[in-house]
């Protein structure tokens, strides 16, 4: 498994932490069940944040074969034509 990223690491702790104050602002519970509960689902929907972020590294490129030249009918066409100069008048 590749390690994390430092954009990962960033992306999930600041996902954990404001998910957790915000939902705990939001639930305004005082149990230590519900509380734990908020800390578990800020911790999987950190680890999701973290996951789903792209890496950053590219795949490595797939050698692509050199063009080839189209091919020719005949032989005759690969020949250079030939240099027509004027005649002196």
């Amino acid at each position: 498994m590749p390690r994390p990223t430092a954009a990962q690491l960033a992306y999930g702790s600041c996902t954990v932490l404001l998910s957790t104050l915000a939902m705990l602002l939001l639930s305004q519970t005082s149990s230590g069940v519900g509380i734990a509960i908020i800390a578990v689902a800020s911790l999987a929907l950190g680890l999701l944040v973290a996951m789903t972020v792209p890496s950053g590294k590219r795949p490595a490129a797939v050698e692509q074969p050199a063009p080839r030249e189209p091919v020719r009918a005949s032989v005759a066409a690969q020949a250079p034509e030939p240099v027509r100069e004027r005649a002196a008048s």
